[in-house]
């Protein structure tokens, strides 16, 4: 997505700007502004797992759960019934031992399939994932059984799960501490970004093609670039010869989680429109889950804004119109954390909140922290205007000025924008202009990968990030 420059000059800060700002200024900003995109690649996100590229690929992870998924499933019925039959005596043929090992085999293979979806997406290949990834499954199994009134073994039940569980991080240990083996690259100009944007990738840079066809390593190409024949011919057999090959791109999205688009005629987002049946499920259960969420939210909004109001002067809730679902504007509501300015230093200014901010106020840090300041949008959410999970908002003086600097902003609201997201959980609040362009590539990969398995890792990782306080200005 990278504008081509011959200037690159260091980019400005934009609390330096205002409407009022010199001629020459805006122009400074504008041409160091064209190389915000080459910034933003080459930059090593610091959420980046370099472990994960062991099991990066999906293909890789589907080969294994292949073997790990009955394995384990198996395992866990075979634990039940010598538990059940020598400790407890229970009669297996009897409807609760039945019942318990029936639902057991179910919610393992359930929790076990989740889990490997989740795995797919960067930053979720790890231990802490586990546990969610099953107890989803259980809870409503557990709420099946005591609907239909089915009689059941909680003892089977639970040597059940937690066998399943047990092997399944028996068999993530293996993974994680597996030997690495370095990718062998082949050399291009993306390889050599993609090099210098993740320097601590394990790989060994190939220089004869003749090196590939012979190893079964995991190869690294820019399988678009104008190859000569040699090496084309050498990746073909290398191919048969039972080695992964994976185009430069792939790699660079599976571990950054994020993603570039050169031209939308590429179609390198999947589809330019993401799943309509999902959208519109997801839309449905969402104001569902907001208007339930709304009723204990309400006693909590009133008590804090009482609380604003009491600490300076103004209304409790704040309004902004930002620019949503197909760049249609809408009215955001959220708890007042800053003071009124008597004094403006431009739209544009006034709708960025930088690092330690002097106009929020000492409550304001709380609510904010605590995300709190966020509840009045599930009012957004039963309007239509927010889903729960989306690309965040921008304000519509900053949604316009990113349209006229950024390549392709405005795709971002082919779906509608959330409360929280991929971006703000993998990167937080930004207001610089240079990390914009990778908060706009970590969006490109959410509506990519638009899912319910990313969604439910990105609320997953939104409790992380509520109770560490992270990102919020």
């Amino acid at each position: 997505m990278s504008k081509i420059v011959q200037n690159r000059a260091a980019p400005h800060d934009p609390s330096n700007l205002s409407d009022t700002g010199t001629e020459q200024a805006q122009a400074d900003f504008d041409e160091s502004h064209a190389s915000l995109w080459l910034d933003a690649e080459t930059a090593s996100p610091d959420t980046v797992d370099y472990s994960d590229e062991r099991n990066f690929a999906h293909q890789g992870l589907l080969d294994r759960f292949r073997v790990q998924l009955p394995i384990a499933v198996l395992f866990a019925v075979l634990v039940q019934l010598i538990y059940g039959q020598v400790l407890l005596g229970v009669p297996l043929g009897e409807s609760p031992a039945r019942n318990a090992i029936l639902t057991t085999l179910i919610a393992n293979t359930i929790s076990l399939l989740n889990y490997r979806q989740l795995r797919l997406f960067p930053g979720a290949r790890r231990f802490a994932f586990l546990l969610p990834a099953f107890l989803p499954v259980y809870g409503i199994s557990a709420l099946l059984l005591l609907w239909l009134r089915l009689p059941y073994s909680l003892s089977l039940i639970l040597v059940g799960f937690a066998t399943c569980i047990g092997l399944a991080a028996v068999f993530n240990v293996f993974v994680r501490s597996a030997k690495r083996t370095p990718l062998l690259m082949i050399p291009s100009p993306k390889v050599t970004a993609l090099l210098n944007e993740l320097p601590r990738i394990s790989h060994s840079m190939c220089v004869d093609p003749s090196v590939i066809t012979r190893s079964k390593a995991t190869v690294v190409a820019d399988l678009h670039a104008d190859l000569s024949p040699e090496w084309e011919r050498a990746i073909a057999a290398a191919a048969l010869n039972g080695s992964t090959i994976y185009h430069v791109k792939h790699l660079r999205e599976s571990l950054t989680g994020r993603v570039r688009i050169d031209h939308l005629s590429e179609n390198s987002v999947g589809t330019l429109k993401p799943n309509e049946f999902y959208f519109f499920f997801k839309s449905a259960i969402e104001r569902l889950v907001s208007t339930i969420a709304l009723i204990p939210a309400l006693p909590i909004i009133a008590v804090a804004g009482l609380a604003i109001k009491l600490e300076s002067p103004g209304g409790a809730i704040f309004r902004q119109t930002r620019v949503g679902f197909r760049g249609k504007q809408f009215t955001i509501y959220k708890l007042r954390t800053m003071v009124q300015a008597s004094v403006s230093s431009g739209e544009r200014e006034d709708a960025i909140t930088k690092a330690n901010d002097p106009r929020i106020t000492r409550l304001g840090r709380f609510l904010r922290k605590t995300r709190i300041d966020e509840l009045p949008q599930l009012w957004n959410v039963i309007r239509g205007d927010l889903s729960l999970i989306g690309p965040r908002p921008e304000a519509v003086p900053l949604s316009e000025w990113y349209y006229q600097q950024l390549d392709f902003y405005a795709y971002r609201h082919i779906i509608r924008p959330g409360i929280t997201g991929w971006a703000q959980v993998n990167q937080g609040h930004v207001a610089d202009p240079t990390a914009v362009g990778a908060k706009l590539q970590y969006d490109f990969y959410y509506i990519k990968n638009y899912s319910l398995w990313l969604d439910a890792l990105i609320i997953l990782k939104t409790v992380g990030v509520v109770f560490s306080g992270r990102g919020a200005r």
